[in-house]
């Protein structure tokens, strides 16, 4: 496959001052990038198993302390920074 690219010149300037050819130093990024592997797809969770999560998260959320609405502002949640 033939790609034309537009490398900026601040970039190639860049690449040059380290002793390389900004076509080969593009080459070797793409060809780096191609043989990475891909990010793995973080799974689908079924309904069951995101209903299982949220009763697990709500487990004894009663015994939590109730917070007012004053105690979740910003300026609250900030006091000791300037």
């Amino acid at each position: 496959m033939q790609i034309t690219v537009t490398i900026p010149d601040e970039f190639a300037a860049r690449v040059r001052a380290r002793g390389l050819a900004p076509e080969s130093y593009v080459e070797s990024l793409i060809d780096n990038a191609a043989h990475v592997a891909p990010a793995k797809p973080k799974p689908i969770r079924s309904d069951s198993e995101m209903q299982a999560f949220f009763r697990e998260m709500a487990a004894n959320s009663e015994k939590l302390p109730q917070l007012s609405d004053e105690a979740l502002t910003r300026e609250s949640l900030y006091q000791d920074h300037d």
